[in-house]
């Protein structure tokens, strides 16, 4: 018997967790589109609409209850969650106590690496809750999924059946979901891709061609491509949905908060400006960080981690990194390498 789910919950309300709200209500069902904020809450309620997506997106319908009360997470079965990768910790304990269904399943869409630890979202979640806990990542600007402009992603559970039943739930005629079991791969792409999109704003910002950012796509999903080897995945995840195609949306389209951001660093704003500028989280940030402390870890050659790292956490002016990087020992071309 195929697994089905009676009640989703979409834990954050930003611009993805309000897309992933209208998908979900899609296929009928509850669905409760939690945020902390209640003074968010009552807005998005009011709206019926993001507070940061197009205004002209499809509005929610009557199906998803939005709220800041966790009382009304209460026996979901399917729980998405869709926060900053910095408080997904404090998400994690909360849901602990809200008393989820018996069977619940969890899926993580947040694009991060955890500072320190060098965690993936989903090894956070499985340290507070034993249901099974999976992924959904891929090339997926809210901006085009509020407006059901046609789309694809990615889910991933050890479990593939279970892959194939939030699958089965979260597929639309606009969104097109693919499985995989390889989970730790498909959560590096998402979180390493945010460094890259940075690198791509910098590269703008400094007026550089679209052969140096069609060169730093390539080497940047080399980089992503050797750190997940290295952490036990899949080489062909890297050239799919939630690798090369996240990659491609996040470094080219001017949705992208990490685009953005890479501008106005390479222009010489401060980082703590350009996320006040922005007004989202900007996760190429704080990923960087985790990106460069992970690749030291595995002992993984990423010449582009590092200099976006020193551009950003020790404040070398850009077309020095770039000279540097354009000036390296001679190599020949290996992704695996």
């Amino acid at each position: 018997m195929e697994r089905t789910f009676k009640k989703t919950a979409i834990i954050g309300a930003g611009a993805w967790g309000t897309a992933l709200a209208l998908t979900a209500s899609y296929n009928g069902g509850d669905v409760v589109l939690w945020t902390y904020l209640e003074k968010e809450a009552a807005a998005i309620r009011e709206m019926r609409r993001s507070l940061v997506a197009a205004p002209e997106s499809k509005p929610l319908p009557e199906n998803v209850q939005v709220t800041s009360n966790w009382a009304d997470v209460a026996g979901a079965d399917l729980v998405i969650v869709v926060v900053p990768s910095v408080v997904m910790r404090s998400v994690a304990q909360s849901l602990c106590d809200v008393g989820l269904a018996k069977d619940a399943v969890i899926v993580s869409c947040t694009k991060g690496i955890e500072k320190d630890t060098n965690l993936l979202m989903t090894e956070i979640l499985s340290e507070y809750l034993t249901c099974p806990i999976g992924a959904l990542s891929g090339p997926n600007h809210a901006e085009d999924i509020v407006m059901e402009q046609p789309s694809l992603t990615l889910v991933g559970f050890a479990d593939i059946e279970i892959a194939s039943a939030v699958q089965r739930r979260l597929s639309t005629p606009y969104l097109r979901i693919y499985t995989t079991s390889d989970v730790v791969s498909m959560q590096l792409g998402g979180a390493v891709k945010n460094v890259f999109a940075l690198a791509s704003g910098i590269c703008a910002g400094l007026g550089l061609g679209d052969n140096a950012r069609a060169a730093l796509a390539t080497r940047g999903l080399g980089e992503m491509t050797r750190m997940g080897i290295a952490r036990g995945g899949s080489m062909d995840t890297f050239m799919g949905l939630s690798g090369m195609g996240d990659l491609v949306v996040t470094c080219y389209s001017e949705h992208s908060r990490n685009l953005t951001a890479g501008r106005m660093i390479a222009q010489g704003v401060p980082v703590e400006e350009c996320q006040q500028r922005i007004g989202q989280v900007v996760e190429g940030i704080p990923n960087t960080l985790s990106t460069y402390q992970l690749a030291r870890k595995l002992g993984v050659r990423t010449p582009l981690t590092d200099a976006v790292y020193e551009i950003i956490y020790n404040a070398k002016p850009a077309r020095i990194a770039l000279q540097e990087l354009m000036t390296r020992d001679l190599r020949k071309e290996d992704v695996k390498d």
